[in-house]
């Protein structure tokens, strides 16, 4: 049996890798067993100027009967200003919520010979395997109502609604916790359920989830803001991230990283040690692991266990400020133990 493949070009650079992509199964179909038969039609900018809208009836109905949808790209500044319901980009969204594409996949990896073509430090990229999963076809991009009102002298509103259900959560979740069992068996979720509703229940229902059906797989949640965060700034360790808008890593002592980024002044040992204090979690921020990371830096044991202590009691006020202060003294140690020169840090806190 055939199998049908639908390709959808677009604009841009589309066509060019879709050429390519007819060229690569071409060649399978020549060189295996497979057998698919393509067929093409226009989306985006494309499909606006042969029929006036972002992706036709027939486009639609020939991606529903086909095996697979390969799709190139939409989008450019000919097409700026057309109707907003016809703008390119509502063509990829119609596909998404058509054929239920839930889970975005997005394999995020640092190949040895890139590793210096990145712009960020070699020790934070290096290694980089990880997976994000994004949920594709809830929250704000089709929530009701939206919408732009009139509300009269020269006033407008305009309105999007960010809105999730339990199913929703659950079906992404079980994709990135099925996608960690086959990798290194962690889950990092992120949400902003320190100022949304919606974010709020997206994080009770993962771990619900998790404590019914994935216990076997580590999970941690992190706020969308400080994953992004973390991204730049840290070696990334998380398996698959399930998300409703971005991606993260867990870190509480990621100021370590900024406090001694000049990797000349500290050696090899206190690097790996930074490293691996950046594996941390709030949940997981005990004395024990706390202190053991700070004796890294500092010569004696006891005194890295009494910083730690003393900052555990004050976490409970601020976080930040807790963690800011506790830096501070580290490096502070650290410039008087040790002949390497350190950069002092500033005023300000990492958050």
């Amino acid at each position: 049996m055939a199998y049908k493949i639908l390709i959808l070009p677009g604009d841009g650079i589309g066509p060019e890798v879709m050429k390519e992509v007819d060229r690569v199964i071409h060649w399978f179909n020549k060189e295996t067993n497979l057998s698919a038969e393509i067929e093409y039609e226009s989306v985006g900018g494309a499909s606006y100027d042969l029929n006036k809208t972002a992706i036709s009836e027939g486009a639609m109905a020939l991606a529903k009967k086909s095996d697979a949808v390969l799709f190139g790209a939409v989008g450019g500044p000919k097409w700026d200003n057309v109707e907003y319901e016809n703008r390119p980009e509502a063509g990829l969204l119609r596909l998404r919520k058509d054929l239920d594409l839930f889970a975005n996949l997005r394999p995020a990896l640092c190949f040895p010979a890139l590793v210096d073509a990145s712009a960020l430090k070699k020790e934070i990229i290096e290694g980089l395997d990880i997976i994000i999963v994004r949920e594709l076809t809830g929250g704000i991009y089709f929530g009701e109502p939206r919408g732009i009102e009139d509300l009269g002298e020269g006033n407008r509103r305009g309105v999007n609604t960010q809105v999730y259900e339990t199913w929703e959560i659950h079906r992404i979740a079980e994709v990135a916790f099925e996608l960690a069992r086959k990798r290194n068996n962690k889950v990092t979720s992120s949400e902003k359920r320190n100022v949304m509703e919606s974010g709020l229940l997206w994080n009770e229902e993962v771990t619900k989830l998790h404590s019914e059906k994935f216990s076997d797989v580590e999970l941690e949640h992190m706020l969308a803001d400080n994953c992004g965060m973390q991204l730049v700034i840290s070696r990334s360790g998380a398996s698959s991230v399930a998300d409703i808008a971005t991606i993260g890593r867990p870190s509480i002592l990621v100021p370590l990283k900024s406090a001694l980024r000049d990797e000349q002044s500290i050696n090899a040992e206190s690097m790996t040690s930074i490293n691996s204090a950046i594996s941390f979690s709030e949940d997981d921020f005990t004395k024990e692991k706390l202190s053991k990371c700070i004796t890294k830096f500092l010569a004696s044991p006891k005194k890295a266990e009494a910083m730690a202590i003393a900052a555990l009691n004050r976490s409970s006020k601020n976080s930040v400020e807790m963690m800011s202060e506790l830096i501070i003294n580290l490096v502070k140690e650290k410039k008087e133990e040790s002949a390497s020169t350190i950069k002092p840090i500033g005023k300000g806190t990492s958050q």
